[in-house]
């Protein structure tokens, strides 16, 4: 039987309106409407050409519905500049990271979630909070992938290349998950995954919505990589834009999030906030980072795929259990998954410290 439900996700995955893909699949949109809404079946011909179109197996049209991302449920990095058909595709990468996520399942254990409920907790106090729960001290964090994963946290990548679609996260039941933009800078990315976290702590059982929301999980970012008492006693004062770009070294971040934080914690003016504001934009610094730091990558997926290389699985049959194309799952797993060739000589050296499969 063709599953009408996957039919929408595919569609959405490629950013396709009903409009667009009927002038492609050469019918009319209300013909798509129809297919979409179950009224009708697509002849196997016509399911082969769609297939064919939204670069999506033949089967994958016929198994199951999938267990779908409600926008509502997702908090996105990004609001105001977001189009609807970018806000869809990105969920509907989610829909198939969280597949992915449940075969994993099935042959790991990963970690359990160590998240606490922060709601009602101002910004800056919850970020203090969770640092004193996780006993990370006042100390810069090393790398916010690695911290989410341990904690539980399942971190995908996204493949979006647009500047709308930063991050998002959203709450599976109990299960915890965040999206990454591997678009922007790694110094964004590091931010995108604290504002997450944010969301997660913060928001779960609801609260602010749209842009009060997003302004307590910047707080909340901005705090939780530069804890108050350190940026205090690393950067008493400062009066030159170099002394910044110097400074935000330490914590990893970009050299916008050291201004609003320096600004935030009264270390600079208004007037210096402004000043630096305008000289970081004159020089670039608001879409190339100086001094940038290497992009972080996903422990947890590279340890998966290192025992799946060692049990000889490559990526071509995961993609045929799920039934979906090769290229989003390397998309989710931070391209990591080009690790799983069907080739012996293309695949990289073994790495230690596997995690051990459920038998």
């Amino acid at each position: 039987m063709f599953t009408p439900g996957r039919f929408s996700l595919a569609r959405r995955r490629r950013g396709l309106t009903k409009k667009a893909f009927a002038e492609e699949l050469g019918v009319t949109p209300h013909t798509i409407l129809r297919y979409e809404s179950g009224d009708i079946e697509p002849p196997d011909d016509v399911v082969e050409k769609i297939a064919k179109l939204l670069d999506f197996p033949a089967a994958f049209f016929h198994a199951p519905d999938m267990d779908e991302i409600v926008a509502d449920a997702a908090s996105f990095r990004s609001l105001t500049a977001m189009s609807a058909k970018d806000r869809d595709s990105a969920l509907a990468a989610g829909t198939l990271a969280y597949a992915l996520s449940d075969w994993v399942d099935e042959h790991f254990a990963l970690p359990e979630p160590d998240l606490i409920d922060l709601s009602g907790e101002s910004p800056e106090v919850a970020a203090r909070s969770l640092r004193q729960e996780w006993t990370l001290g006042e100390q810069p964090i090393k790398n916010m992938v690695h911290l989410l994963e341990a904690k539980g946290i399942r971190v995908f990548s996204l493949a979006e290349n647009t500047k709308t679609v930063d991050a998002f996260s959203v709450w599976r039941g109990e299960r915890p998950f965040v999206f990454l933009n591997m678009m922007k800078t790694p110094e964004r990315s590091r931010f995108d995954a604290a504002h997450e976290l944010a969301h997660l702590v913060l928001h779960k059982h609801g609260g602010p919505q749209g842009r009060k929301a997003e302004e307590q999980a910047d707080q909340f970012a901005s705090s939780f990589l530069m804890p108050a008492a350190d940026v205090l006693a690393k950067v008493p004062r400062l009066h030159a834009l170099n002394q910044i770009v110097e400074a935000k070294k330490r914590w990893s971040v970009s050299v916008m999030a050291m201004i609003h934080r320096l600004h935030s914690l009264d270390i600079v003016s208004d007037w210096q906030y402004r000043m630096f504001c305008i000289q970081a934009t004159e020089v670039g610094y608001r879409t190339a980072e100086p001094f940038g730091i290497g992009r972080e990558q996903s422990v947890v997926w590279q340890k998966v795929l290192t025992a799946l290389w060692n049990e000889k699985v490559t990526k071509k049959e995961i993609a045929e259990q799920l039934s979906v194309p090769q290229r989003e799952i390397e998309n989710l797993l931070f391209g990591l998954a080009n690790m799983l060739s069907d080739s012996e000589s293309e695949r990289p050296a073994r790495s230690h410290g596997t995690l051990k499969l459920i038998s």
